[in-house]
């Protein structure tokens, strides 16, 4: 096998982002984990260590290594409560959605495997025929499913009912990242295809809106975040699309920090209130307000405000969406709006202050989930400067003359930079925000269970297979199983009759030429009496007759 690990400039920028995020979301997760901290700890590291096996990979054989352990590790961690059965059954659909998607990778590195001995990642554009877009699919198809884009994005949701620590670390900086990192990693394959990267590009467009407006209609906290983790990576995927490499690794390292920070804000606030439903978190930051303005630092930057990070790294991704397509570069803007939106939803509910009569109201939310301790301490709080540091600053990716050494060290074009483009977005999300403080969002039924996405997967593939099964099923019981009961019994039957006829006829022969020798050793041993006058006898007759016979035959 052709195991290689490097660091090369692209996975320099995204090594660093897992290792500290997962050092950060450690030691939050100390005063928020209080049982089975050896298991819990465990798993975190082998799942940052198979995000950093990724990361690093320079073959298909490295790269399938570090995804399966990371898919592994998943399911293990978002069915962390083991003694949950929903939690187990939520990690289980998450692994099975992504393990479907994850077939496509192995038909990846089978086709580049026929088309040439080599499985270099570096020398996938250089594969001629059939061959090349087989593997293009196989690794597209691979890196949505990860990265939660339509048709697979429901699978986010239902891993929300893991610990917050583990949300953090697998929304921000692995897992889901390193969908849209892979797609990065091979978009000069994607290019030469002709036909992959406008399909990626559409389909991150597509996911930015569709999942913007999910992320918009939720009312708990924890399922908005998982959307906008949709809606987020939908950027980098449409990057590696349109070609924005370097817009779209700023914008992958700028959303770690921010979405990090903001699961778990998200997670102290459910320890401390027993609550994620946004109804039950009103006010939440006038109660802690340190806590509450670290929070707001990352929905901030989420909503694209300037000068935050994500302000500055979409609209570099946008950009070149532009000098591709005007379509994209609109879509994409409605995908920023809405970006806007929902983070300005967070905003407006955790500052909103509580009023009188409706204090009763938001504290019966309290402890529906679980038992909250009401304090969020120092312990939780310092974790998430550096993260609110990250929220504030890594934007500078994506702007001169940052951006310019980024492109540079990437050996990609520089993304493009429009003072009124950015200007634009920038006044964008300023006046969604302030029309979400004036009106409240639409919350459609439709967009709060994720589009029906599960009910369709299970309505178009589960029922389908299990129907399948249930017919293979009984093809098995009554074909296979019945011919292979059949033959058994046949032979049963065949090997009655030969033992009876060897106990009637073999066993019958030997028994009876058995008797006969028996009889004549009888009859042999009369003349034995040990008499030697009758032995005198015996030669005279034997004489006799020989004689007689001499005489005759003469």
């Amino acid at each position: 096998m052709q195991l290689s690990l490097g660091v090369d400039a692209l996975s320099a920028f995204v090594v660093p982002t897992i290792t500290v995020v997962t050092l950060v979301v450690l030691l939050f997760a100390r005063s928020e984990i209080q049982r089975s901290r050896a298991r819990f700890h465990g798993l975190m590291l082998l799942f940052a260590a198979a995000a950093v096996l990724t990361a690093t990979a320079e073959t298909l054989v490295t790269l399938l290594l570090g995804w399966e352990v990371m898919g592994a590790m998943s399911y293990a961690l978002i069915g962390f409560w083991w003694r949950d059965d929903e939690r187990v059954s939520s990690g289980l659909t998450a692994f099975l959605t992504t393990r479907t998607a994850d077939l496509g990778l192995y038909i990846a590195a089978g086709a580049a495997l026929a088309a040439s001995p080599g499985l270099r990642l570096s020398d996938l554009p250089a594969m001629t025929g059939g061959w090349q877009h087989v593997t293009a699919a196989g690794i597209l198809v691979a890196a949505l499913g990860k990265a939660a884009q339509l048709p697979f994005s429901f699978w986010l949701s239902r891993a929300m009912v893991g610990p917050s620590p583990v949300s953090a670390l697998l929304h921000s900086a692995a897992m889901v990242a390193l969908g849209g990192y892979l797609l990065l990693r091979v978009q000069p394959l994607l290019q030469a295809t002709g036909w992959a990267g406008p399909v990626t590009a559409w389909i991150g467009a597509a996911t930015a809106v569709l999942m913007g407006l999910v992320a918009a209609a939720q009312r708990d906290l924890k399922q908005l975040l998982a959307a906008s983790t949709s809606a987020q990576l939908a950027f980098i995927v449409l990057a590696a699309g349109v070609a924005s490499v370097a817009g779209g690794v700023a914008h992958l390292v700028a959303h770690a920090a921010t979405k990090a920070l903001l699961f778990l804000a998200a997670g102290a606030w459910l320890t401390a209130l027993g609550t994620k439903q946004l109804a039950g978190l009103q006010g939440v930051a006038r109660r802690w307000p340190v806590f509450g303005w670290l929070a707001t630092t990352g929905a901030v930057a989420l909503a694209g405000i300037p000068p935050l990070s994500l302000w500055a790294t979409k609209d570099a991704v946008l950009s070149s969406a532009l000098e591709q397509s005007p379509a994209l570069y609109a879509a994409g803007l409605v995908a920023a709006g809405l970006s806007a939106a929902y983070a300005g939803k967070i905003v407006v509910t955790i500052w909103r202050p509580v009023r009188q009569g409706e204090r009763e109201e938001v504290e019966a939310l309290y402890d529906a989930e679980e038992q909250g301790t009401r304090k969020v301490g120092p312990a939780e709080q310092a974790p998430l400067v550096v993260l609110a540091l990250g929220a504030l600053v890594l934007g500078a990716l994506a702007l001169p003359p940052v951006s310019g050494h980024v492109a540079q060290v990437l050996g990609a074009s520089e993304p493009p930079v429009s003072t009124v483009e950015l200007v634009g977005s920038g006044a964008l999300a300023v006046v969604v925000v302030l029309a979400v403080v004036r009106w409240r969002l639409p919350e459609p039924r439709w967009l709060r269970d994720w589009l029906g996405l599960e009910r369709a997967a299970h309505g178009l593939v589960v029922r389908p297979t299990m129907r399948l099964a249930r017919a293979l099923s009984r093809v098995d019981d009554g074909v296979l199983d019945a011919a292979v009961e059949g033959t058994a019994r046949s032979v049963v039957r065949m090997a009655r009759r030969a033992a009876d006829a060897d106990s009637r006829w073999v066993d019958g022969g030997v028994e009876g030429l058995a008797h006969s020798a028996r009889r004549l050793g009888v009859l042999a041993r009369r003349p034995q009496t040990g008499q030697l006058h009758q032995y005198y006898v015996q030669a005279v007759v034997v004489l006799a007759l020989g004689t007689v016979l001499v005489l005759t035959l003469g």
